[in-house]
């Protein structure tokens, strides 16, 4: 059952907002990557300091990425007329789990499978 137009709207305008969000984090994650900067004459303890510090901002950066990544293809299904379809098997995703994850590609039991090691996630 296709996903109402309705809905589409609000899931556009929360996939939207949630980018935005995102991209911000980005740019302030970036921001505070510029800081870190290196003492003149660091000893060990401030360089492991230093290294765990740009390791934290390269994690969270990557996952931002990522999840950045989903919601702008999550966007790409709404302007083709697939959003709210499982990209693997194609059945409708539950309208419970997209309005928890509205960036989602998957249904729930495609998820499963995955963390099962039962289906590749990049299908």
């Amino acid at each position: 059952m296709p996903t109402p137009p309705r809905s589409l709207q609000k899931f556009e305008t929360r996939l939207r907002q949630q980018a935005e969000t995102l991209e911000n984090a980005a740019l302030l994650l970036l921001a505070q990557g510029r800081e870190v900067q290196p003492l003149i004459t660091p000893d060990m303890a401030d360089q492991a300091v230093l290294s765990y510090e740009k390791e934290m901002l390269f994690s969270q950066g990557t996952q931002g990425r990522s999840h950045l990544m989903l919601v702008q293809k999550a966007l790409d299904r709404i302007a083709n007329g697939t959003f709210g379809d499982c990209v693997n098997c194609g059945k409708a995703i539950g309208q419970k789990r997209l309005e928890a994850l509205p960036w989602t590609p998957r249904c729930i039991d495609c998820q499963e499978r995955i963390e099962r090691g039962e289906l590749d996630a990049a299908a």
